[in-house]
Parts: structure tokens; sequence; C-alpha cells
């Protein structure tokens, strides 16, 4: 019995050093991994993608890149040729239609390089640079919509004024401001991520390269990243959600003083496609980036942002031409004098 007892004490012994020694090795490699020390640098990362019924989306996302482009450049083409269009609110129009092309132009090119041809990879600086666009595009669309409500606002409160404020010069002004406010900021964001240290894994669970999945790679302390962020994208995106909202606040107050039914729905009727692409728009921005970190979630983050960068320059266009009488009547004609000029 004492040399059996002896047997069991000498096995179970080197068990609590055993695991010391994985604990040890764990927090060694969890601290190398927030110094960035002893830690190969990675160079490249790897976009996962959608990994469920790839075939199916590689057609979707191919035909709605196409169907992106043909409808914004219908768009852009109709309101060029147009003299009936040539106003700012078909300015700014062609304006956001120039946003969507670069939007898929900068993220679905290479997702379905990814998924056609399995090179999935993409480099760090090409990674930081598809950021870069994004981030930039996204920046300018607030500022842009921003302008679009102010347009919107002079047309139904000071009718009367609208053609001596919202001048060609001013719409120019509006949008040049919107482009240059967009990517500096982004130009800050994108140095202060690029700044941090890489290591470890290089997988983005991911389509493209966004914010959220970059950080969550980075292995030294990025919080001064993440504040920095926090900073900029609250004054890029609330800034310009203040000036719509209260925009739209005097446009709510003005319109119920018309005394006739018939001049509220005019009114309303010249906002409404603003008002639900606005809407659209911020809903996945703070779905995105707003949200609890309770419930983050990997696969509705891909989810949220194939909305932004694939649904909406769908729909947008939809929604502003298809209910628009002046604008369907020019593309019409546009379409019967090309065909004229064929036949």
């Amino acid at each position: 019995m004492g040399s059996c007892f002896l047997l069991v004490t000498s096995r179970e012994e080197p068990q609590p050093r055993r695991l010391k020694t994985r604990v040890t090795l764990a927090l060694g490699s969890r601290h190398r991994r927030m110094t960035g020390e002893n830690a190969s640098r990675v160079s490249a990362f790897v976009l996962v993608g959608f990994l469920t019924v790839p075939r199916l989306q590689h057609l979707l996302f191919l035909l709605a890149y196409l169907f992106v482009l043909l409808e914004n450049l219908a768009v852009i083409l109709t309101v060029w040729a147009s003299p009936s269009l040539r106003r700012p609110m078909y300015y700014f129009l062609g304006t956001m239609s120039s946003l969507e092309i670069r939007y898929v132009c900068d993220i679905i090119p290479k997702m379905l390089d990814g998924f056609l041809l399995q090179r999935r990879r993409i480099s760090f600086v090409g990674c930081m640079t598809q950021l870069y666009f994004f981030s930039s595009l996204v920046c300018t669309e607030c500022v842009l919509l921003a302008c679009m409500a102010y347009d919107r606002y002079v047309a139904v409160c000071h009718p009367l004024r609208y053609r001596v404020i919202v001048t060609t010069g001013l719409c120019v002004q509006l949008v040049a401001f919107s482009f240059v406010s967009g990517f500096s900021v982004s130009v800050i964001k994108v140095c202060f991520i690029s700044s941090a240290t890489f290591c470890g894994s290089n997988v983005l669970n991911h389509f493209f390269c966004d914010i959220s999945p970059i950080l969550k790679l980075a292995c030294t302390d990025f919080s001064m990243a993440e504040l920095v962020d926090f900073i900029l994208a609250f004054i890029i995106l609330v800034s310009p959600l203040t000036v719509t909202v209260f925009s739209y606040g005097h446009i709510a107050l003005a319109v119920l003083r018309m005394p006739s039914t018939t001049g509220r729905w005019r009114a309303f009727s010249t906002c409404a496609s603003h008002l639900t692409v606005v809407t659209i728009f911020y809903t996945a921005m703070i779905f995105m980036y707003v949200r609890p970190q309770a419930i983050d979630s990997r696969s509705s983050n891909k989810l949220i942002s194939a909305v932004y960068t694939v649904l909406t320059p769908i729909l947008n266009p939809m929604i502003y031409c298809l209910r628009n009488k002046e604008f369907k009547d020019a593309f019409r004609k546009g379409l019967g004098r090309l065909s004229q000029e064929h036949n």
C-alpha cells in the first residue's frame, strides 16, 4: 500500500508545475503581443469575406457592382446632358452618384478578386489605402448630406430667395468643402491607425479593410488611435447630423404653417427622398460604429457593412430618381436622343 501511495504521489506531483509553466508561457505570449516584442510584423492581411454560399455571393456581388455602376453613371450623364436639370439639387445628386461609384470601386473589385481568384491577401499599404479612401468617402457623404439638407431648408423656408442664396458658386464651395473635410479627417485617422504595430494573426474577418477589424489585430496599445478615431468620427458624423436635424426641424415647422394641404404635400415631397437616404445612411452608421460592445458581432459587422457599401449605392439613385418626374422626363429624352443618333 505504501509503494502504491508513493507511486501515485510521484505521478501527480508534476501537474502543478506544468500548469504553472503553461500559465507563464501564456502570460509571456500575451505580454509580447501587447508590447510588440519578439513577434513577426504583419506585412499583409488576409480578407476572410463571406464564407456561406460563396458561389451565389460571387454572382450577387458582381451583379450589384455592375448595377451600381450603370445606374449611377446614368444619373451623372442625365444631369450633365439635360439643361433642365442644371440646378443645385441635381448638382448635389450628381455628386452623390459619383461618390457611390467611388464606394464600390474602392471595395468590390478587390472583394471579387478574392472570391473568384482566391487572392484574399492584401498588402499592408494596400489595406491602409483602401481604408483611407473608404473612410474619406464616408466622411464626405456625411458632409454632403448636410449640404443637401441645407439646400432643402432654403427651398422650403425661403423659396423666394432660393436662387439668390443657393447659387452655383455656393454649390461648388459646399461640394469642395465636403471633399476637403472628408479627405482631411481621414488622413489623420489613417495615420494613427497605420502607426500601430500589427503582429501575430493577420486574418481580417471582413470583406474589406475597415477600422474596427484592423484595430482588433493590433498588438500594441492602440488606445490613442481609438481615441483619435472616436473624436474625429464624432466631429465628422455628429456635426453634419446636427445641421441635418436643424434643417429638417425648420422645414417641419414651415410645412405645418402652410395653409393648403397641396402646398404641404408638395413641400414634403421635395424632401422625402433626401430624408429617406439620410435615415438609411445614419442608421447603418450608428449600428456599425456606435452600438454597445456587448452586442458586437463580426457577422453582423459584415452584414451592416454590406448595407452601406453595396445596398445603399443601389437604393439611393432609385429613391432620388424614381419619384422625380422631372428627372424621369429628362432621362427619357436623353434615351430618345441617343436612339435617334444610332439610327
